[in-house]
């Protein structure tokens, strides 16, 4: 691997760290898959049936916020959360990344115990 190749990688990484970290959390988790299923959604509708308090789930909620996950919205007095698919398709995309990258590792690795 060249030296610029391995700075990229860092980079790379240093990048997708925030939503890697986002997405460390099993409440969080569930959160995007709520909204995924049901679509936008208010505090109130979000905690209903949570194992944790309202104020817990909008701190999860701006954690997401702050890795692009999701994004708020004044309406009225409410705020209504929504997912932004586009960051997990960034997600989804660094994954792979890292799937190839490990391909080509364990088929050098393969050669090299063969030889």
């Amino acid at each position: 691997m060249s030296r610029a190749s391995a700075a990229a990688a860092v980079q790379q990484a240093r990048a997708a760290a925030p939503l890697f970290a986002a997405l460390g959390d099993e409440t969080r988790l569930q959160l995007l898959l709520q909204l995924s299923r049901q679509g936008p959604g208010s505090i109130a509708q979000l905690s209903a049936g949570a194992s944790v308090s309202r104020q817990a789930v909008t701190k999860h909620l701006q954690v997401l916020a702050d890795a692009g996950y999701v994004q708020d919205e004044r309406r009225g007095r409410e705020r209504v959360w929504r997912l932004q698919p586009r960051r997990l398709e960034d997600t989804k995309q660094c994954l792979n990344r890292i799937s190839r990258e490990w391909e080509v590792a364990l088929d050098r690795l393969k050669r090299f115990v063969e030889a």
